[in-house]
């Protein structure tokens, strides 16, 4: 999979650019705060539609603007053209001019990988957070597991506010509350089960990553849901079990609404007992395993963006990612200093030189 081109109107500090490609690696570089990470990010953004840096589309519009639209054509079997378009009332996405009407259709089209120093704050945030990082990574491979997901939190609300009116009116029917709760298990399952399988292929290869980049430990993830092991029967009995505290408290207490991840380096949960290096390296090699499921189920790699990798990590890290790396990989990288990356690599390269004045591109060596 490549990006041969990309075109910005109004993203971010871009008022009009259009970019094109080398179909191996392509290095963005200049001073902070200039635009670099921006350009990355509209490239995460044609992906999967939003941001990796902000959950508010509005901060991705340039000040003082009304819309952003961010255009680029991408190879894979056939070459097509994909467009995002944000404004204040929402999104809107095409491919080849054709509007989508279902972002989850638009969404699998395009894979993206981003190893970025941020995302080691996965381990001191919430739940809530490492699910996300779950259901954007299976929204990459499964097609219909966004509207799935969307069914199932639709329902959970809808739910939530039948056990408050449980509460309210204890002569209200109780038929209609199991009719949803057993819509929440049907959704559920299949999010679990889709859960269940994606962490299962992780860890036929992150151990294995996490050895080849960072030397040594044994590194795997544990997948945390009330739903574990459960049969529908199972999880109906549990809900059933529970009624009272359920209307007392207005809320559903158990689903994949409160699923988990942990990762587990050489036997300990890495957010207790690991360092923040660690923790780093983790989340490098869960990423580095995406690259290879993805290639295993789709055929094709994905695009991978490594943004600011070369303050985050050594020299000899860095060497490692590289040498598992190949040539088939389309990879954008940001640094602030040419010098800290190979020689060899920048010759090889396509060279963007970002700076407050626009950018430059520089096809070789510089």
């Amino acid at each position: 999979m490549k990006l041969n081109s990309l075109k910005l109107h109004n993203f971010r500090n871009y008022e009009k650019i259009e970019l094109h490609f080398n179909n191996t690696l392509n290095i963005i570089y200049g001073k902070n705060g200039v635009g670099k990470t921006n350009l990355v990010e509209a490239i995460y953004a044609l992906s999967l539609t939003k941001s990796f840096r902000t959950n508010n589309d509005k901060y991705l519009i340039r000040n003082g603007e009304l819309s952003t639209k961010i255009e680029g054509e991408v190879e894979t079997d056939t070459v097509n053209n994909y467009q995002v378009i944000l404004n204040k009332d929402g999104k809107k996405v095409k491919i080849n001019n054709n509007i989508s009407s279902k972002i989850s259709d638009y969404i699998a089209n395009i894979n993206i990988i981003v190893l970025e120093p941020e995302e080691q704050s996965i381990f001191k945030s919430s739940p809530q957070e490492r699910r996300k990082l779950l259901n954007i990574e299976i929204s990459q491979l499964k097609k219909d597991y966004i509207i799935i997901l969307n069914n199932y939190n639709k329902t959970l609300k809808q739910r939530n506010f039948y056990l408050r009116e449980l509460y309210i009116n204890g002569n209200a029917s109780k038929e209609y509350l199991d009719i949803l709760t057993n819509k929440l298990i049907e959704y559920g399952l299949k999010i679990y089960n889709y859960r269940e399988e994606f962490i299962n292929n992780i860890n036929k290869y992150i151990s294995n990553k996490y050895e080849e980049v960072f030397i040594s430990g044994n590194l795997n993830i544990k997948y945390n849901s009330d739903y574990k092991n459960k049969s529908k029967e199972e999880i109906f009995e549990l809900y059933k079990k529970n009624y009272n505290r359920e209307v007392v408290m207005g809320k559903t207490l158990y689903g994949i609404h409160h699923d988990d991840i942990t990762f587990m380096l050489d036997g300990k949960n890495i957010s207790e007992y690991g360092s923040n290096g660690q923790q780093k390296n983790a989340i490098f090699a869960f990423k580095l395993s995406e690259i290879e499921l993805i290639y295993t189920e789709k055929g094709e790699y994905p695009i991978l963006i490594l943004d600011d990798l070369f303050s985050a990590l050594d020299k000899e890290k860095i060497k490692n990612i590289f040498k598992i790396l190949n040539d088939h990989i389309q990879t954008f990288i940001t640094t602030t200093e040419l010098t800290k990356i190979n020689r060899n690599l920048v010759k090889s390269a396509f060279l963007f030189n970002v700076t407050k004045d626009g950018i430059k591109v520089i096809n070789g060596e510089v």
